[in-house]
């Protein structure tokens, strides 16, 4: 008789139940973040010109200077939480239980440190300690996202996308009504806690209506060990992450202004809002990629394969008329203002290649245990985009940070996969993507 795990195995290996609801997470996925996309950037550019290009990179900075910390309220453990409960579905409570208490105290350790390094470094800046604080806050609210844990195990994403879409909506029309009552910087902030919160409580009430309550949960101390030993190095590694994709404008700010954040951080907004798509297909195909491996090497390679070919073909769909139109696609939203931003998105959108490579291959690393050569990579990323971020800054500015994030981007997900016997597979399966097309 085949165990509850065997039965969730096989109907996601099933070729038409499966992909159906393959097919349909990731409908809802993308429907989130169209709308997002949509909504969010006509809103963010409302708000960078009625901000203006210093506040808005007073703004920006702030965001990327809470990000460096953001790992630790999620503590790398996403993709493990989402394998261990499609291998073991009969656990769900108390892997849900620990993950939520892990990640709350991670929430907390991210808030008193970020708060405790700016202190330091602007001591003077009372509006950007005030700003960090007020973002920072957003990780303690996360740990709820291990609601979406659950659901996303069983490729049920929509439920997810209704609780925090309506706590998207309610933010987007309350930053809409504070630029019509002029509001000061810090009422933006307070808006982005005021999401992640009714996105909290959203996903609350759709676990409930769903059957289940957080009062089941429990924590593991043994099951806590057991993730903390696999996830230290994922959480190294969204370190580096966060640093090769953020000190780009935390450099920008100390080395040249806060004017060259906003102006960078108009490029990088176009750029990187792109990245949804990656995420949402994988976040879809990875719970099938993981069953897979138990059922047949051949079959799981051949899933990854597809997953490469199409993420880098979408990459490069994007990319190309992004570059070719960036300045008359900056000054078109952003105003004249902005209009250095388009030698910057012009580059900067390049990168969406690596990264779009990266998230493809994230799965691969999970299901082969080979977490610290994920953190391996992403240090040789994160190292490289510093180096070259102090060497090209000071000539190009913000055109320099983007050649820096390129490349490091570039490093971290691609040709680090080089350096290494174990991880040339991956590397030579990358390399096929690039010239093949065919899904």
């Amino acid at each position: 008789m085949l165990g509850k795990f065997n039965i969730q195995k096989l109907s996601l290996l099933k070729p038409s139940s499966g992909l159906r609801a393959i097919i349909a997470n990731t409908g809802w996925l993308f429907a989130d973040r169209i709308l997002r996309m949509g909504i969010g950037i006509f809103v963010s550019i409302w708000v960078a010109r009625y901000l203006g290009v210093e506040q808005f990179g007073i703004l920006n900075y702030a965001t990327a200077f809470v990000a460096l910390f953001s790992t630790l309220s999620t503590l790398g453990l996403n993709s493990i939480v989402i394998r261990s409960i499609v291998r073991d579905p009969e656990n769900r409570e108390q892997i849900l239980g620990t993950t939520f208490w892990l990640k709350l105290f991670g929430g907390v350790v991210s808030l008193l440190l970020s708060v405790a390094t700016i202190v330091v470094m602007r001591r003077d800046d009372t509006l950007t300690i005030y700003l960090v604080s007020i973002l920072a806050s957003v990780g303690i609210f996360q740990s709820f996202d291990t609601i979406d844990l659950w659901f996303q195990s069983q490729v049920k994403s929509k439920h997810s996308v209704i609780a925090k879409n309506t706590a998207f909506a309610v933010a987007a029309l309350l930053k809409v009504l504070l630029i019509s009552f002029k509001a000061p910087l810090l009422a933006f902030a307070c808006v982005t806690l005021t999401e992640v919160s009714l996105g909290a409580v959203g996903l609350i009430i759709a676990y409930r209506i769903q059957g289940y309550s957080l009062r089941w949960w429990c924590w593991s101390i043994s099951l806590a060990k057991d993730l903390l030993k696999e996830s230290w190095p994922l959480i190294l590694s969204g370190l580096s992450v966060m640093i090769y994709m953020k000190i780009d404008q935390i450099m920008l700010g100390e080395m040249v202004g806060n004017e060259a954040v906003g102006v960078y951080s108009a490029a990088a907004r176009i750029s990187e809002v792109w990245y949804f798509i990656p995420m949402a297909i994988a976040s879809s195909v990875t719970p099938s990629i993981f069953a897979a491996k138990e059922v047949s090497e051949a079959l799981y390679y051949r899933r990854l394969e597809q997953l490469l070919r199409l993420l880098v073909l979408i990459s490069i769909v994007i990319a190309l008329p992004m570059s070719l139109m960036s300045g008359t696609l900056i000054t078109m939203l952003f105003g004249n203002g902005y209009a250095e931003a388009g030698k910057i998105l012009a580059i900067h959108i390049w990168a969406s290649l690596f990264v779009f490579m990266g998230v493809a291959t994230s799965s691969w690393f999970i299901a082969e245990g080979l977490s610290e050569f994920s953190l391996r990579r992403t240090l040789i990323g994160a190292i490289t985009n510093i180096i070259l971020n102090f060497l090209l800054i000071p000539g190009y500015g913000g055109v320099g940070a983007a050649i820096a994030t390129v490349i490091s981007q570039a490093f971290a997900s691609f040709l680090s996969n080089a350096s290494h016997p174990k991880t040339r597979k991956i590397f030579h399966i990358q390399v096929k993507s690039l010239f093949c097309f065919r899904l």
